[in-house]
């Protein structure tokens, strides 16, 4: 009987292969006490596997720029630079003296107890501290064993294999076969992880967050991985093999006929264009939201910068990285939302007493206002690389004119900085914000007389207008960016944009979504940004409809008072207005 396990989607793709679990059994060892005179030869082995491990990952680091870029690759750098942390190994290495353990046995305590205490924090950035932390744990562990690591496991892989683990770490992940690893699934794992991040540059189908899959499946029980919608489905029958078949050479069929619309104008039938734009978080994402027919970068988000490494980035890192989106844009627009850490996106472990409730506390522009030292390198870079090409800048969660006005003013004291030492940058650079509070929304008249731009960020609007953490499974079913009070704060939005005469944009994940992206585009906001594989199904969907057809949905939809209401009511018309556009969601 085919049973079904939902979690998280991180990488798209649908695959049918056999399980091959890996679990961390590597990582149970035994206290053994060792004598005086083996303390020596303890030590030792434990800087062999020290050096052993490193040489490794440089080589993983070489082999990750080739296939993800550098941007990426500086997951393993952050690894090596915790293996040579002196303050690390003088614990391992004071307890093998003091307590006369194995090497195994310090490194995995030492370890362990610096994973515990990321894992204390609800931050969810801080399960990617702890995932990278097992990753140098199964390392080490593997090199003083003489073995593979557990996850090496795979390296066996047959065909068609499906990997099922607790987790899994950015090493494990970057080293995977390909040509035999059809796609994962995790027990634990969030959307931003190390480990998604590279699953989705690789583009392996991969479900995060699953909780229950590991208790649930055995090596060589065949599975249906839907890397789009989340889901794993457990001994499937003949009847549903045969539909997944179909699914799969359908999705085949029109991501072919995706690409080959990639070049068409994203056009209304009534002749209104809709500007089609990518998310990205890695300079190398540029490409391919440009392969995918968008015209631009609506939204770089800079915090991956942040999360790659232990020290905080210097203007040159900020710099380099700015200038490669430049230079792949090739001209066409690329927005930089300055740092949104804090929350949900930056470890507090940096702050002596970590806040009770980060996302109502110092994050995004609050912080970078803060701590202007920071801030100002990240503008100097940006400003530097205007110089190189076209550049818009957006700032984070701004919930009074003051900050706007405090940003603008910081953006011009780092134009004075770089005219006195003589380095180029662009004058004119247009300065915007994103729309994510209610407060935001309200004083959006006000906002419009002094910034260029607005971008309506849905997925924080939603959570602060509904009281609602979209991280939090207890109250997930709440979190719905249809609620009316929602859609009435995003007309407001952009009848202030419209008043004022400047572009307003959506750039939160409920773009993507077609029934959404017509009622936004019946509101007038008629730039949208969205993850690069949204573009194509969104292109062929805008090119299926009318405005007059969507703005007549929008004033249909503004009389309802509920979101079941308006989700069922956008469901309808969408699927009138472009059945075609609709045959594979409707599959299950």
């Amino acid at each position: 009987m085919p049973t079904t396990v939902k979690g998280l989607p991180v990488s798209g793709g649908i695959v049918v292969g056999r399980v091959l679990v890996i679990d961390d059994s590597m990582r149970r060892v035994v206290r053994r006490a060792i004598a005086a005179d083996e303390v020596k030869r303890e030590l030792a082995r434990l800087d062999a596997a020290l050096k052993a491990s490193i040489a490794r990952i440089q080589a993983l680091h070489e082999q990750a720029e080739k296939d993800m870029g550098k941007e990426a690759a500086k997951i393993f750098t952050f690894h090596i630079g915790m293996l040579k942390d002196p303050a690390l190994l003088s614990q391992i290495r004071g307890m093998i003296e003091r307590d006369r353990v194995t090497a195994e046995y310090a490194a995995m305590q030492v370890l362990e107890r610096l994973a515990s205490m990321f894992r204390q924090h609800k931050d969810p950035v801080f399960a990617t501290k702890v995932n990278d932390i097992d990753d140098l744990t199964d390392r080490l562990l593997s090199e003083l064993a003489g073995a593979e690591a557990g996850a090496n496991r795979a390296a066996g892989a047959d065909a068609d294999t499906i990997i099922v683990a607790r987790d899994l770490t950015p090493s494990q992940t970057a080293g995977f076969d390909r040509s035999r690893i059809l796609g994962f699934a995790t027990d634990l794992g969030g959307m931003t992880s190390h480990t998604a991040i590279i699953a989705k540059a690789l583009e392996i189908p991969a479900v995060v967050g699953c909780q229950t899959l590991l208790a649930t499946v055995q090596d060589g029980d065949l599975v249906v991985l839907d890397g789009d919608r989340g889901l794993i489905t457990l001994h499937p029958d003949a009847t549903m093999l045969e539909q997944v078949s179909r699914a799969i050479e359908q999705r085949r069929t029109q991501q072919a006929a995706l690409v080959e619309m990639r070049d068409l104008p994203s056009v209304t039938t009534d002749g209104v264009a809709v500007h089609l734009m990518g998310n990205i978080e890695l300079p190398e994402e540029v490409s391919r939201v440009l392969a995918a027919g968008g015209e631009g970068i609506g939204l770089y988000r800079t915090e991956y910068l942040y999360l790659t490494g232990s020290d905080e980035p210097n203007e040159g890192v900020h710099y380099r990285a700015y200038k490669r989106c430049v230079q792949l844009a090739a001209g066409k627009e690329l927005v930089i939302r300055t740092m949104d850490l804090g929350a949900d996106k930056y470890t507090q472990a940096q702050e002596e007493i970590p806040e009770r409730n980060p996302f109502l506390g110092c994050r995004s522009i609050r912080y970078c206002l803060k701590n202007k030292g920071m801030f100002k390198k990240q503008l100097r870079a940006i400003l530097r690389a205007s110089a190189d090409g076209p550049i818009k800048v957006m700032f984070p969660l701004i919930s009074t004119i003051a900050e706007l006005r405090q940003a603008k003013f910081l953006v011009n004291d780092v134009m004075e900085e770089l005219e006195e030492e003589g380095l180029p940058f662009d004058r004119s650079i247009r300065m915007g914000m994103m729309v994510e509070v209610p407060s935001a929304a309200i004083q959006a008249d006000t906002f419009a007389r002094e910034c260029d731009f607005f971008s309506i960020g849905t997925n924080d609007l939603v959570q602060y207008t509904l009281a609602v953490d979209r991280i939090n499974e207890r109250v997930a079913n709440l979190y719905n960016p249809m609620h009316p009070a929602v859609i009435r704060l995003i007309r407001d939005v952009a009848r202030a944009a419209r008043r004022h005469r400047i572009p307003v944009s959506n750039c939160g994940e409920a773009s993507g979504d077609l029934e959404f992206a017509m009622l936004l585009v019946g509101l007038d906001v008629t730039t949208l940004s969205v993850s690069a594989s949204s573009i194509p199904k969104l292109k062929r969907f805008i090119r299926s409809i009318s405005k007059e057809q969507c703005e007549r949905v929008a004033r249909e939809t503004l009389k309802l008072d509920s979101d079941v209401q308006v989700a069922a009511f956008l469901r309808d018309r969408a699927r009138r207005m472009a059945p075609a556009c609709f045959d594979d969601v409707e599959r299950e």
